[in-house]
């Protein structure tokens, strides 16, 4: 057998002699001979293909301890993990880059609008228990500034919901400085962990999804944890503005399950992140630049497990927003009522508005059975 030395064989792999002194070390990838007189490192060429793995995965940036488990698979096991790296990639760098957006909006000063020509909210809520469900453990809140939806679980399922929306309450009232707004909304979510887990009790059984939306006059603060969900419909085109923390839309993700596999999925129940939550269940923080003319629409599972996107979109388009929260309610009755349903609906409109609303804060707020 012919023997490559660590830097011909480091030179075919297009890897350092350090990096495969280090992979020897860690057990990744080990020379096929060592000589015990000078300690020499030789490698087969039956270990390049393995040797070029690592480097590709490495410009992956996949850590090291990742590596070791994806080479030890055969390729098509491999191939999926690889595909379950990169969608975790994709979606942290997604987080970053909204991130990224509102820090250079808000260095540069585009994000300091005239306050004459600030927007407003006009808002409706509704929620049922469904035709199947003993209660209402949904809570659906639309406010001046606050639009919130919870969904909770477990014998005190109810009372956790109502406790989260009640923590996120005083947000309504609350000086929204600039560029502080992401993080008010975030301290508001601790609170409504912690009411959540004041609720629970020690009890593993009780949670609550939480999805919300905090207006400042021109921009819409998204904080989402678990299931729940929040749409954009502009221009006639609905957008999905949440991602869903469920064990199957993980499975998605990664490529493991189709859209069509969730459906019947035995676990498709089963939420990823709730509240209380541990300190891994970080909620999602965003920020959404406001057009007048949009309609948001804030919902809970009851209603995507019923109605389709490409119906809700119809539904949602007419009418004001107390009518469509109504007909969005209905249609999931309809479809079968096996959840509680709620929906929560604003349109961004100018001030001058004539149809505008003159609600007061938390008149629109449904409380659970």
């Amino acid at each position: 057998m012919e023997w490559l030395t660590i830097g011909a064989f480091a030179k075919a792999c297009r890897l350092s002699p350090k990096a495969l002194r280090l992979y020897d070390e860690l057990d990744l990838l080990k020379p096929a001979r060592v000589d015990p007189e000078t300690g020499y490192r030789y490698y087969a060429g039956a270990q390049l293909e393995r040797a070029r793995l690592v480097a590709w995965l490495r410009r992956l940036g996949m850590p090291l301890a990742r590596i070791r488990e994806v080479c030890a698979l055969p390729p098509g096991p491999a191939a999926r993990e690889v595909r379950a790296y990169w969608a975790r990639v994709e979606a942290e760098t997604a987080a970053r880059r909204d991130l990224a957006a509102f820090l250079v909006d808000h260095l540069s000063g585009e994000s300091r609008r005239d306050t004459t020509n600030m927007l407003e909210l006009r808002y409706a809520a509704h929620s049922d228990r469904g035709h199947v469900r003993p209660s209402n453990q949904d809570t659906a809140y639309a406010g001046r500034r606050l639009l919130a939806v919870a969904d909770g679980c477990g014998p005190a399922g109810a009372s956790a919901s109502a406790a989260a929306v009640a923590a996120l309450k005083p947000l309504e009232e609350a000086e929204l400085p600039a560029g502080n707004v992401l993080n008010l909304l975030e301290d508001a979510v601790r609170s409504a962990a912690e009411a959540v887990r004041g609720v629970a009790e020690g009890s593993a059984d009780v949670g609550t999804t939480l999805t919300a939306l905090l207006w400042t006059g021109s921009r819409l603060a998204l904080v989402h944890i678990g299931d729940s969900r929040a749409y954009l419909l502009r221009d006639g085109e609905l957008f999905r503005i949440t991602h869903d923390h469920s064990v199957v839309q993980t499975l998605i993700d990664e490529g493991r399950l189709t859209p069509e596999e969730a459906e019947s999925h035995p676990q498709r129940m089963l939420l990823a992140k709730a509240l209380p939550g541990d300190t891994a269940d970080t909620p999602d923080l965003k920020l959404h630049e406001a057009r007048a003319g949009d309609r948001y629409l804030v919902c809970s599972d009851g209603l995507t497990r019923e109605v389709s996107e490409e119906r809700i979109r119809e539904l949602l388009g007419g009418g004001e927003p107390g009518d469509a929260v109504r007909v969005l309610v209905g249609a999931a009755n309809e479809a079968g009522g096996t959840d509680n349903v709620s929906a929560v609906v604003a349109d961004v409109v100018s001030p001058t508005h004539p149809s505008r609303s003159d609600r007061r804060p938390g008149q629109n707020e449904i409380r659970p059975e």
